[in-house]
């Protein structure tokens, strides 16, 4: 009985509901599962690399191993708010279309490439709108997921 009267006492103002600056850290609208980053890379060591990357940034991340993958996630209409790959994606889906298609999918997408090699090789391989790493080491990726969402929020 005491608890039915406690919901009736309360008042909920729309100022307590209301939240302090912007939601996360980028200002980006987020899912209930926070910032998912889809990132996509050949090599495991590397996809493990940047994978560390992310969850110490706060995010979730799913991996795959092949763009072919990463448009199978997107098509299966997952919440990814920022597509991180490899600029070495082979086999019968590259980098550049899988960029065209993530983005026709999801045109809001973030895009991050990261480019061991130099960066005049991966320059004609990245996507006018997508953010490129040149070394994607340290915290280098986790950095431009942040960008790629800020833009976002925008």
């Amino acid at each position: 009985m005491q608890r039915t009267q406690d919901r009736e006492d309360a008042t909920i103002t729309q100022a307590s509901v209301r939240a302090e600056g912007p939601i996360g850290a980028s200002g980006a609208p987020r899912s209930c599962y926070g910032v998912q980053v889809l990132i996509a890379g050949r090599r495991k060591q590397w996809r493990d690399e940047i994978n560390g990357q992310i969850r110490r940034a706060g995010y979730s991340a799913i991996t795959v191993d092949s763009a072919v993958d990463a448009l199978t996630v997107l098509v299966l209409g997952l919440p990814v708010d920022v597509l991180v790959t490899d600029a070495e994606l082979h086999g019968s889906l590259g980098l550049s279309e899988l960029a065209a298609e993530a983005r026709a999918l999801r045109p809001n997408l973030g895009i991050v490439v990261a480019c061991d090699s130099a960066v005049r090789d991966c320059a004609d391989l990245v996507p006018a709108d997508a953010l490129l790493v040149s070394s994607p080491n340290e915290e280098a990726v986790a950095s431009s997921v942040r960008e790629a969402l800020a833009a976002r929020a925008i």
